[in-house]
């Protein structure tokens, strides 16, 4: 609780403090504050006698397709239970399940994913920003999540120091200050990738002074293989270069480096872990990529600073953090996670095949349709072949198109990844034996109170931007297009609003 974490002295009216940037944080998943329970108070629930048989044969998702349902996630299911017939020999066997398997099964016939609660209802926010009506009670306003301040000890300050700093710019051609530059997967071992980089950078290089964006995320996996695991990436001395190359790159826009925090999120391909994992899931949430690579990058930083004549703490910085982790910008204001991993891959090989409430068009049509001459079967001597019966003019219905749904694939895809996620309310919602978690820090996976944005860079997803549940989801994907030569492919965000795909060729 409190406002220890955001070290703001000034009062909000201040008129010497301009910069948004200086509200913006960083935090890692190791230092997010953990949630505990006391094990000594009940206040948990957990029924450990034993399991039982679940059948979802039949059972149809509530609505059609719209979520994925893999083992390990928490489900709403409606069913029966049916007794066996037979009970000799059944019972608490022991050989599977938590205490041993009972006889019988439960006939799921609609299973669901559990709705996310938004997040003013969580903290207990209610009414507009800003107006009479805005008020907080109730919910967990009193808890500070990412040790940057609670809802109700410093929200309202922090509003308004972001209507004061985030004001729209006068001129619609003039880009805000409050922006964030989101680059999907960089494998620093491709030389285009570094040419993308340099193309993106120099765009925004060009803005006007004090127009620039505040913050860029640079996301991996920084390799294309799994690095120090005798793979196609080579070991240390190789993985070194590939920052060192980056860094080269970053020199180049000293412009960018003194205004803007640039943070980078590893994959499961870099270090240290990638040595041992070769390129398979690695525990979440893993740590950054150490300092023994990245020096140059931050020697970078410290020289464009000092050439600018910047005050310590007031110029740009590289912030390596872990993955996941969440950029918290005007203390609860708004929060953001960053989560790098190929989630809709992993989904597609664990989800469960369910039966599904629509049927082709086509199917319908061959049933309802009334039969026609095609449909005839030819007997001997019904109909004389020598040319002298009558013909007759048959109408032939025509065959109408299979029906086509509207939503294009990649919508649908993208809105079931997201809807997925943000009911789950995890990060991880599989077995440990999928996708396994370091469960003293379990808690910075969870998405509750649900986060004003969420950048998921998923490479095995399309590109998206949508909102559910008043949380904006972004995926830029890979930087490099597949199967388009010089093209880059990132995304703005405009903080509190939503972000846009953007394209260049370099």
């Amino acid at each position: 609780m409190g406002m220890s974490g955001l070290a703001v002295e000034e009062e909000p009216d201040d008129e010497t403090v301009d910069d948004p940037r200086r509200w913006l944080k960083v935090v890692s998943a190791l230092e997010q504050p953990r949630l505990i329970y006391n094990v000594a108070k009940k206040h948990f629930e957990s029924d450990l006698t034993g399991t039982i048989t679940l059948d979802v044969s039949q059972a149809v998702a509530i609505p059609d397709d719209s979520a994925w349902f893999t083992p390990g996630m928490i489900v709403l299911i409606d069913g029966v239970y049916e007794e066996e017939e037979e009970s000799v020999g059944k019972g608490l066997s022991g050989s599977s399940g938590v205490g041993g398997t009972i006889g019988g099964r439960f006939q799921g016939f609609f299973i669901g994913q559990p709705p996310c609660e938004k997040r003013r209802a969580t903290l207990g926010v209610s009414g507009p920003d800003g107006g009479q009506d805005h008020t907080i009670g109730g919910g967990f306003g009193w808890i500070d999540f990412l040790g940057v301040g609670s809802e109700r000890a410093c929200g309202s300050r922090m509003r308004k120091l972001e209507h004061r700093l985030l004001r729209q710019p006068s001129s619609p051609d003039i880009p805000g200050r409050g922006r964030m530059v989101i680059l999907g997967e960089l494998n620093l071992d491709q030389p285009r990738t570094l040419q993308a980089i340099k193309k993106i950078l120099s765009t925004y290089a060009m803005e006007p002074e004090g127009s620039t964006p505040m913050s860029f995320v640079f996301t991996g996996n920084f390799t294309q293989h799994a690095v120090m695991a005798r793979g196609g990436s080579g070991g240390s001395v190789e993985y070194k270069e590939y920052f060192d190359s980056l860094a080269a790159i970053l020199a180049e826009f000293p412009t960018l480096l003194t205004t803007a925090t640039f943070t980078f999120v590893p994959g499961d391909n870099d270090g240290w872990v990638s040595s041992f994992s070769a390129g398979a899931a690695v525990p979440l949430p893993r740590k950054s990529v150490p300092d023994l690579f990245t020096s140059r990058i931050r020697r970078t930083f410290a020289s464009a600073n000092s050439e600018a004549g910047t005050s310590a703490g007031q110029g740009g910085e590289a912030v390596f953090t872990s993955n996941p982790s969440r950029i918290s910008l005007f203390g609860p204001s708004h929060e953001i996670v960053v989560f790098r991993d190929d989630i809709s891959a992993r989904l597609r090989r664990s989800a469960v095949r369910l039966k599904s409430t629509a049927r082709p068009q086509e199917d319908e049509n061959e049933e309802n349709r009334p039969p026609t001459i095609e449909d005839d079967v030819a007997m001997s001597g019904a109909i004389p072949d020598n040319g002298e019966a009558d013909d007759m003019e048959i109408d032939r219905p025509e065959k109408k198109p299979t029906a086509i749904s509207e939503v294009p694939y990649d919508v649908q895809a993208s809105r079931k990844l997201v809807k997925t996620l943000l009911d789950q309310g995890y990060l991880a919602p599989f077995r440990q034996s999928i996708r396994p978690v370091h469960w003293d820090y379990a808690s910075a996976l969870h998405l509750y109170p649900l986060p004003t944005s969420m950048v998921l860079v998923d490479t095995t997803a399309p590109p998206f931007c949508l909102t559910y549940e008043g949380c904006h989801v972004m995926n830029p994907g890979s930087v490099l297009i597949t199967g388009r030569k010089s093209v880059g492919r990132w995304i703005e965000y405009e903080i509190g609003r939503v972000g846009r795909v953007r394209e260049c060729v370099f």
